[in-house]
């Protein structure tokens, strides 16, 4: 029998925020798939797993998915990541790709999903949810996204001054992802919106290297790829 490609978000960094079907699943699998990054170096959702699963536990299939947007340099990197996890499904092993976060929310499995169902549209396909580094960072803020008819967006931040504005000004709250690239962009919006005290900024939340910034420093600053914004007016 074929088995079952996994897309499974272990949460945003603190390992107990992994759902116990997550956890199941990877138990179940025989083979755990994640995004890495390069040679030695560990993904985060890697990382977050390991406090169950030893690297000898299972096997670790390592998927290399270059950071560019040329498709010609994509496109085959994308086949060889669905050629391998199909090797191993054809095989009648389950794989448990994983991914921080959600794997349905600006996650690298959505696109591994459209080319394996692609390529490959007979392999059995399950989506297991997990808690997004949105809503932890609302836990960890005491910070409500919406209430009653309040209106919650989330954004991935660029560097486009007046679009950040109107997705401000059109909503009660926004969460900006990838915001370390354009960090002092945000920081002038908010200081025109008056808005610096109703802002937070997050690095890895929840994690052992979660850093929860003052808001008021952070211009200039160089910040990790895993830092969000969150505006509530």
């Amino acid at each position: 029998m074929t088995g079952t490609l996994y897309g499974i978000g272990v949460g945003p960094g603190d390992p107990e925020l992994m759902t116990v079907k997550a956890y199941r699943r990877l138990k179940e699998a025989e083979v755990i798939a994640y995004p890495k990054k390069g040679r030695q170096s560990k993904s985060y959702a890697e990382q977050i797993i390991d406090a169950y699963f030893a690297p000898e536990e299972k096997r670790r299939l390592g998927l290399h998915f270059p950071m560019t947007k040329d498709v010609a340099v994509l496109e085959p990197k994308w086949n060889e990541a669905a050629d391998a996890i199909w090797a191993e499904l054809s095989a009648g092993r389950d794989v448990a790709f994983v991914t921080e976060g959600d794997p349905l929310l600006y996650s690298t499995f959505i696109h591994l999903m459209h080319v394996m169902e692609r390529r490959y549209p007979d392999a059995p396909i399950e989506v297991v949810p997990g808690v997004s580094s949105a809503n932890a960072a609302a836990a960890r803020l005491r910070l409500p996204l919406a209430d009653g008819d309040e209106q919650v967006a989330i954004v991935p931040a660029r560097d486009d001054y007046e679009a950040m504005k109107a997705a401000i000004l059109a909503h009660d709250c926004v969460i900006f992802f990838k915001v370390a690239k354009v960090i002092d962009l945000m920081i002038r919006l908010l200081r025109e919106l008056d808005l610096l005290h109703r802002a937070a900024v997050v690095t890895k939340v929840t994690s052992r290297e979660e850093v929860i910034w003052d808001v008021e420093r952070l211009e200039g600053a160089e910040l990790e790829y895993l830092t969000l914004l969150v505006v509530r007016k």
